[in-house]
Formats: structure tokens, sequence, C-alpha cells
């Protein structure tokens, strides 16, 4: 399996995706410095980097790492003498792998951006904020491999920002909101980085700073990540059969 993975990031070699290991971080970050001049930037960079820059970023990614198969219409990947379902889960696994390292690349660039410009969000709350995102957006990838699959890469990139825009605004409504996994990241930053998704800090007596919601939200998106791994994984072994 590592030797698949290692195949699959070969083949991002003359693509963007290496770029956007560091762009989108450093795009997310310097916009920041230059619209708050500094201020609050570790508050406003958090903001940006799961409300925009990280989703639409993970979609282009996972977009562009099946853009070359699918256009041959899997016959050379499907060639090869693996399962289909060992070759999906190599394309799942080489943009984890991504997402974990545009998450460090992150968290080393908003440790250094509080150290300049004062820091608003201690590192062990930056940690485990990182920590989450991660966790809470896994299921991300199979279903933008999926939608790059069916759709193409600007409509998979397209739902995929619409569906992060929805949750941003509806994350704090509970309810079966609560299971939707979009929602999901922004109601867990409250309580560990005790900052909105607007920006504003979470009212000191508000409920948005309870940590009751982190193990079940966290459980959750890693539930919807099993069963869309699962979905999307039958269906490319159906690719086989066409």
């Amino acid at each position: 399996m590592l030797n698949i993975v290692r195949a699959e990031h070969l083949k991002w070699r003359r693509t963007f995706i290496p770029k956007l290991v560091w762009l989108a971080p450093s795009i997310a970050l310097l916009l920041c410095v230059a619209l708050m001049g500094g201020i609050d930037v570790q508050n406003g960079s958090y903001n940006w980097w799961y409300t925009l820059f990280l989703p639409g970023a993970l979609s282009l990614v996972c977009s562009l790492a099946l853009q070359k198969d699918a256009k041959l219409k899997y016959r050379g990947l499907l060639a090869l003498p693996f399962t289909p379902g060992t070759l999906w889960t190599s394309k799942i696994l080489a943009c984890t792998g991504w997402l974990l390292t545009t998450l460090a690349v992150f968290l080393i660039g908003i440790t250094a951006g509080g150290l300049l410009f004062g820091q608003t969000i201690p590192l062990m709350s930056s940690l485990a904020g990182s920590a989450l995102i991660f966790l809470t957006f896994l299921w991300q990838i199979p279903l933008c491999l999926f939608l790059a699959a069916r759709f193409g890469l600007f409509a998979a990139v397209l739902l995929n920002m619409a569906g992060t825009i929805v949750g941003v605004v509806q994350f704090d409504r509970g309810g079966l909101w609560d299971y939707i996994p979009y929602t999901i990241t922004a109601r867990l930053m409250c309580p560990v980085l005790s900052i909105l998704p607007n920006g504003l800090p979470v009212p000191a007596d508000s409920p948005l700073r309870s940590t009751d919601m982190i193990l079940p939200g966290t459980l959750v998106s890693l539930g919807w990540f099993a069963i869309l791994f699962l979905l999307t994984t039958v269906w490319f072994r159906r690719q086989e059969a066409k």
C-alpha cells in the first residue's frame, strides 16, 4: 500500500498539488496580516483557514489527484495488478497525507504569527484546533474524490464550498444540524479556540463554549468518513466492470 501511495505522489509532481501545501496556508496568513495589520492575526487566520482556504484547497487537491485517471476513464489505473478498492484507498491516503502536511504548515505559520504580532490563541489550543480540523475534514476527501470523478473539477470545488458555507451559517442551530458534517468543524472551534466563525470571540456565557460536543462531533465526523469511504470504494469497484 505504501508503494502505491508513493506512486500517487509521483503523479503529483507536475501538478499544482505540491504548491498548494504551503500556498493555501500562506495566503490565509498573509491576507490576515495585510487586512488586520497584525492585530488578531491568529483569530482571523484560523477563521479564513477552516471556512474558506482549506476546504477550497482540499477540494482542488482531490480533483487534481483524480483528473489524469478520470480522463482515461481509469483504464490505466485499473490495469494495475491491484484491486480497485486498494487503488481508491491509496488515493484517499495520499490526499490525507496532503491534508496533514498543509495543517502542519499552517500550525507553524500561525504559531510564528503569534510570536510576531501577539498571541491570542495558546499553543495547546492551537494544536488541539488543528488536530480537530484534521479529524473533522477527513470525510471531505472521499466525497470530493467522488464529486470530481462524477461531475468534474469545478463542480467538486463549488459543491464542497457551497456545503461549507451552509455549514458555517447553520453551525449553531443544533438538532439534526449537529450531525451534518459541514457544521461540525465550526461548532468545535468555538470551545477550543474561543472564536466564532466570523472571527469574534465567543461570549463568556455562551453554551457554544461547552466542550461536551467535542467528542460526539469528532465521532460523527469519523463516522461520515467511514460511510463515505465504504460507499465510494464500492462505487469505484464498479468502474472496473464498465
